[in-house]
């Protein structure tokens, strides 16, 4: 049986971590995308990092795949994916499924004041 911890070590084992230095760089790069999982109230509180898509992490599955109904376009394998929530543990988890989902440039940001610390541009959700 996984718990928790499981399933962040494994997470954290396949999805490597960014900075946010290193996100800064990716910014604004067409070949990224920036993946907000928080909840939507969340993302109102406090905005979000620009351009990124916010999607809670109960529905990336579902905007993730092509084949889906609900599919968002901005979801491509060809992307680097660059996820993070308010810590870093949703974002781990995501990452991780959307390894498994054949998306093969997936990174973790970790938490949003991280990114807000390191003086990272914010766009008001």
């Amino acid at each position: 049986m996984k718990t928790v911890q499981s399933m962040l070590a494994e997470a954290d084992a396949e999805v490597p971590r960014i900075s946010p230095d290193e996100a800064k760089s990716l910014l604004g790069r067409p070949d990224v995308l920036f993946l907000d999982v928080r909840e939507p109230a969340e993302v109102t509180a406090s905005g979000k990092i620009p351009g990124a898509v916010a999607v809670p992490r109960g529905l990336v599955e579902f905007r993730a795949d092509p084949a889906s109904a609900m599919h968002d376009k901005a979801f491509d394998r060809t992307k680097t994916v660059v996820a993070y929530c308010a810590s870093g543990g949703r974002s781990a988890l995501v990452g991780k499924t959307l390894k498994d989902m054949g998306y093969d440039n997936v990174r973790n940001l970790g938490g949003f004041k991280g990114w807000l610390d390191a003086g990272g541009d914010v766009e008001k959700g």
